[in-house]
Formats: C-alpha cells, sequence, structure tokens
C-alpha cells in the first residue's frame, strides 16, 4: 500500500482541480460513482480501484495538457473525486478506529 500512497503524493494537478474534488468527495459515495467509471460489476478493493482511477486520471491530464480536444473537464473532476473518496476510505481502514 505504500506505493499508493506515495503515487497519491505525488499528484501535483491545478488548484482549481483540486478544490473542486475534496468539495465532490464530501459526497462520495463509492456505489455511485466507482461503477460510472470503472464499469459496472463487483466494486473493486479499495486500493485495486485507486489504481484503475490514478490510470484513468493520468489519461485525462494528458489530454488536458497536451490540449486534446476530447479532454473532459467534468470528467476530470469526476475522477479525482473518486480518488480523493477512496484514498480516505483506504486511509480509514488501514488506521483502523481511533480511542479518545
Amino acid at each position: 500500500m505504500q506505493d499508493i500512497h506515495r503515487i497519491l503524493a505525488s499528484l501535483h494537478r491545478p488548484r482549481l482541480l483540486m478544490r473542486a474534488a475534496r468539495i465532490g468527495a464530501e459526497d462520495y459515495r463509492r456505489t455511485g460513482h466507482l461503477p460510472r467509471l470503472l464499469g459496472y460489476g463487483v466494486l473493486p478493493r479499495h486500493g485495486d480501484a485507486l489504481m484503475k482511477l490514478i490510470g484513468i486520471e493520468a489519461e485525462l491530464e494528458d489530454q488536458r495538457t497536451g490540449l486534446d480536444a476530447a479532454y473532459s473537464l467534468v470528467r476530470h473532476v469526476d475522477v479525482l473525486i473518486a480518488i480523493v473518496g477512496e484514498a480516505k476510505m483506504l486511509r480509514a481502514t488501514h488506521t483502523g478506529p481511533q480511542l479518545v
């Protein structure tokens, strides 16, 4: 899992994209978002879903920086929302319950 955390830490996107993703991640529901992005069927585990989402996001980032006419800002934000949401869920499952 350290590789996933390292990859996520190395992602640097424009501030506005990430702000939109963080705001959208507050309402993230994996049962509603992931099938739309990854295809319908059995939902993958958080780590597997993150790796697939990171691959999709890398393609979208290439389109954005390459000024590709097929680039979709809405899809890019949607994928970033899923990445932020899945990362939060993955972090929560690895830290376990917190005692106060």
